[in-house]
């Protein structure tokens, strides 16, 4: 068995999906996402994502995260800015908790979910809720791209413990 974290970074909301299992069988799955509230200047709200996310890493000793890789669009650069420094504390935190990590597109997990790079968010949740036979939707829709990060990872890495090693010392 292997235990895979996915991450989809976000100021305002961090998704994280945990699945736990082999090839393409899930043991056992969680899901959620760290919030913070615009009333807080940049470095607090960083900072929580990095403690919590420090708590979580802790609490389920994950074999591998995969985190969304940064993206950022034209007509926003400043998200895109800060999407960069979101990723870097989470980056931080897996390091520090000898993690290995894999950044993936987003369009490569949707086209390996759902068979289109392009679907949408709806298309992409209900995959995954499918996958996992929950009734109820995944919300919100960090988490949901967060399982879908994590069983990619899952349905790549198998079994192999071993197959990416970190580099933080």
């Amino acid at each position: 068995m292997i235990k895979i974290i996915g991450i989809d970074p976000g100021l305002s909301s961090t998704g994280f999906g945990i699945v736990r299992g082999r090839g393409l069988k899930v043991k056992e799955y969680a899901f959620g996402s760290i919030n913070t509230s615009r009333s807080h200047i940049l470095p607090e709200r960083l900072n929580l994502i990095f403690s919590k996310l420090n708590s979580l890493l802790a609490d389920e000793t994950p074999d591998l995260m995969v985190i969304e890789d940064v993206f950022s669009l034209e007509r926003y650069p400043k998200s895109g800015i800060n999407l960069g420094k979101v990723t870097g504390v989470i980056l931080l935190s897996a390091c520090r908790a000898n993690i290995p990590v894999i950044e993936v597109a987003v369009r490569e997990v949707k086209h390996v979910l759902t068979g289109n790079g392009n679907a949408s968010k709806e298309q992409l949740e209900l995959t995954v809720r499918r996958f996992l036979n929950l009734a109820d939707r995944i919300k919100p829709y960090h988490a949901s791209d967060a399982i879908a990060l994590a069983l990619l990872g899952l349905f790549r890495y198998k079994n192999e413990k071993n197959t990416v090693k970190s580099s933080c010392l």
